[in-house]
């Protein structure tokens, strides 16, 4: 399971280190694609295989379904580590999740995200005051967070 928020800079060749208690995990070859708010997502092949499947199942009849596919898919790209262990993100990749120099990479359970720092800051400083209304409204009486 990925999880914790690393701190990093992204190089001019678009190269980034990834943490090394990541690294594992992920695997030899992994996939970045376009996240859903403006980050990287960062999927093993395992976790991608699941998320592929379950775009398959999807009628290609329903617009949305089409425009989502076309969005994730398109932007996914294979990745591996080079002997520092930093991944190279490709320039679109780069230009959709706005990142210049700093970065923030998370583990959100099944996958890593890559945000720029700005659009983090800008997320966390959003969102940390209504947390306990979105926990309120997602668990039951019965989960204890």
């Amino acid at each position: 399971m990925f999880i914790g928020e690393y701190h990093h800079s992204i190089d001019d060749k678009g190269r980034l280190i990834i943490p090394s208690k990541f690294r594992e995990e992920l695997g030899e070859k992994f996939i970045v694609t376009r996240g859903i708010e403006n980050c990287l997502f960062v999927y093993s092949e395992e976790s991608w295989q699941k998320i592929v499947d379950k775009l398959e199942s999807l009628p290609f009849t329903k617009k949305d379904a089409r425009q989502f596919i076309r969005f994730f898919l398109s932007g996914a790209s294979e990745a591996e580590f080079d002997k520092q262990g930093r991944i190279n993100i490709p320039s679109p990749l780069i230009t959709y999740a706005n990142i210049n120099k700093e970065c923030i990479v998370i583990g959100t359970g099944d996958r890593l995200e890559i945000w720029s720092k700005e659009s983090w800051d800008e997320f966390f400083i959003s969102a940390k005051d209504s947390m306990s209304d979105i926990a309120e409204n997602l668990f039951n009486e019965s989960v204890n967070i």
